[in-house]
């Protein structure tokens, strides 16, 4: 199950994004950010910085964490920064 709470202590750390089999990119969760869910339903967003190329288009990728399990979550490119690509996952 996907909660802020399990987010929130990884902000700063590096995920793998996987493209395909073969390929991949690092992402850095830069946010976990709350929703305006209520108590019976939690809300939130993250935001991972990729490289600038290539742009992903907004789908499903699997990422890969150290201290997670490998899940499938839909991202979508928000904004370009001085860094590299953002990526938002909304939740709720």
């Amino acid at each position: 199950m996907f909660t802020l709470a399990r987010f929130e202590p990884l902000v700063g750390s590096r995920f793998t994004l996987r493209l395909d089999d073969a390929a991949e990119l690092p992402a850095q969760l830069i946010q976990a950010n709350p929703g305006r869910g209520t108590s019976a339903s939690q809300s939130f967003s993250l935001l991972f910085e990729a490289p600038a190329e290539p742009v992903l288009p907004q789908r499903i990728y699997r990422l890969e964490h150290p201290q997670l399990d490998a899940m499938d979550i839909f991202l979508v490119p928000v904004a370009r920064a001085a860094a590299g690509l953002h990526y938002e996952a909304v939740f709720g």
